[in-house]
């Protein structure tokens, strides 16, 4: 890792990292051997992954740096999204840390927000020193912070948790906004009926038929609606039904060809008989 000039860190994830391992008595006394180190580029190698940070760190050899860090409690988190409902409008502002002071004070109060206490963090150098933290150790968490600086979406990844959550509240709450409208403020058919003074027809009865209906729906007239309706009531009742008028009709023609036939029989036979 490369830091350029005396600030290890320079934007809000960063410094906010930093300062939250300063304020702990007991990071205290190896801390700034720490920051020594990172600025003269001895982090040569920095993973963040869940829980756990890794790093080579160079000294008189190359040592092997491993953190082990607890993931946020689920109750914890849970009470960071809640008292962010309703504030964090956009994962861009939150990660720039361009949100309110209120809101940014929330998600890094000590000790229950988004940063991990002393007890939630497990130290271990394959150097030589005895104390937990020495200043290998103490150089790669500050390079977090200035890892923080350019990726602050990671503090989320070693925490285990989805910064995309923050965001839940607000949306669940735009959609219970957007209720059902009240029933009271519906028109049913009588009220219409009252309103405008006319009787409301059953357009979707067996007795009108499917010409008038496809009209009705058309009309967006309520006046003209009904008068259509009316028509076709008319209608239906004088009009004789197809299928009658045609077996009548067959009938009828059947009858009159048979007679024909019949009384022409008659006629040629009784011809036959009677003399000239």
């Amino acid at each position: 890792m490369t830091i350029e000039g005396r600030a290890i860190t320079r934007n809000f994830w960063g410094k906010a990292w930093c300062s939250n391992l300063e304020r702990y008595s007991d990071f205290a006394s190896r801390l700034p051997r720490g920051r020594s180190y990172v600025r003269n580029g001895c982090v040569v190698d920095l993973q963040i992954t869940a829980g756990k940070i890794a790093a080579k760190v160079s000294g008189q050899e190359l040592y092997d740096v491993t953190i082990a860090i607890a993931p946020v409690a689920a109750k914890q988190w849970r009470a960071v999204c809640r008292d962010c409902s309703g504030t964090i409008d956009s994962l861009v502002e939150l990660l720039q840390g361009r949100l309110a002071k209120s809101v940014m004070d929330r998600v890094c109060r000590e000790g229950d927000g988004l940063f991990p206490a002393p007890a939630e963090i497990k130290l271990s150098c394959s150097c030589p020193d005895w104390a937990d933290m020495c200043k290998h150790v103490a150089a790669t968490l500050y390079g977090v912070g200035a890892r923080l600086d350019d990726a602050p979406r990671l503090l989320f990844v070693l925490r285990g948790v989805d910064e995309g959550e923050l965001l839940a509240g607000t949306g669940q709450e735009m959609t219970h906004s957007k209720s059902a409208p009240d029933a009271s403020a519906v028109l049913n058919d009588g009220d219409v009926a009252a309103l405008f003074g006319i009787e409301m027809a059953d357009v979707t009865g067996p007795e009108v038929s499917g010409s008038a209906a496809s009209k009705q729906k058309r009309d967006p007239n309520p006046k003209r609606r009904i008068k259509h309706t009316k028509g076709a009531k008319i209608a239906a009742a004088t009009k004789t039904p197809a299928s009658r008028n045609d077996k009548v009709a067959s009938a009828r023609s059947v009858n009159a060809r048979g007679g024909k036939k019949h009384s022409i029989g008659r006629r040629t036979r009784s011809s036959r008989r009677s003399p000239i």
